[in-house]
């Protein structure tokens, strides 16, 4: 073997590491299947889409695509970023660009959203962070990106109090941790799972410390390395990893 073949060897050896844990892989835990999606949000194109450029809600993934081609770029990666009203307007906290489209909202409430604590998705110009939402309103970072949506799912490495081990509400679920590595890990679940399920994923099998529910029954996922690109009715938020069409 020629010195600059073991070099060029030496070489993708070491980024493989790297290349190997950006992107999305199919995984199981505890009986359920899931898909995990794993980007460092320091290297990684990541946003949070919900209008277009006049105003219109975006609402799927081909309208995402479309508007990312007059940069040059396509999604890599999207999936629904919390939940919404009827019109498709944000419920909680919205953050695109730096500029603030709805306050969060502190207080309980009726659903998912309302069971307290729930959290807030912070992306950063290099970093993300799942934050508690009374933590975040109490000293707002400068997040780039935001969604509020709820429940936590994890808060400090412990499950949300509420979750039933013996539930039996189970539904497609979506969801986002962020590791201790600063990894930021998005996953939805292949069947209809409980929130203590799913939880346990984020806490025991994916190590995220701080994780945040995104929503369920609506849950879909574009993933064109898997083949996936889930249809559906038009969704609200969408979060997503943009690259170089």
């Amino acid at each position: 073997m020629t010195r600059l073949r073991r070099l060029a060897l030496t070489v993708l050896a070491g980024l493989m590491p790297a290349i190997a844990h950006a992107g999305c892989a199919e995984i199981s835990h505890q009986g359920q299947d899931y898909v995990a999606c794993r980007y460092d949000p320091a290297s990684a194109d990541l946003r949070l889409f919900h209008r277009g450029a006049h105003g219109q809600v975006l609402g799927s993934f081909g309208q995402v695509n479309h508007q990312l081609a007059a940069e040059g770029k396509k999604l890599a990666f999207a999936m629904n970023a919390g939940m919404y009203h009827p019109d498709r307007s944000v419920v909680g906290l919205y953050i695109e660009n730096r500029q603030q489209a709805r306050a969060p909202v502190t207080r309980a409430g009726p659903g998912n959203f309302g069971l307290l604590p729930n959290g807030v998705l912070c992306l950063t110009d290099d970093a993300a962070q799942v934050i508690e939402t009374r933590t975040y309103a109490a000293a707002p970072p400068d997040c780039r990106y935001a969604t509020q949506s709820g429940p936590m799912l994890v808060i400090d490495g412990a499950l949300h109090p509420r979750f039933l081990p013996d539930s039996d509400s189970r539904h497609i679920r979506n969801g986002v941790g962020v590791k201790k590595d600063g990894t930021v890990v998005f996953a939805i679940s292949q069947r209809p799972v409980t929130f203590h399920e799913f939880g346990r994923l984020f806490r025991d099998r994916l190590n995220t410390p701080n994780a945040l529910f995104l929503d369920g029954r609506i849950s879909r996922l574009y993933a064109p390395e898997l083949g996936r690109n889930d249809l559906g009715l038009p969704l609200g938020p969408i979060v997503g990893v943009a690259v170089p069409r």
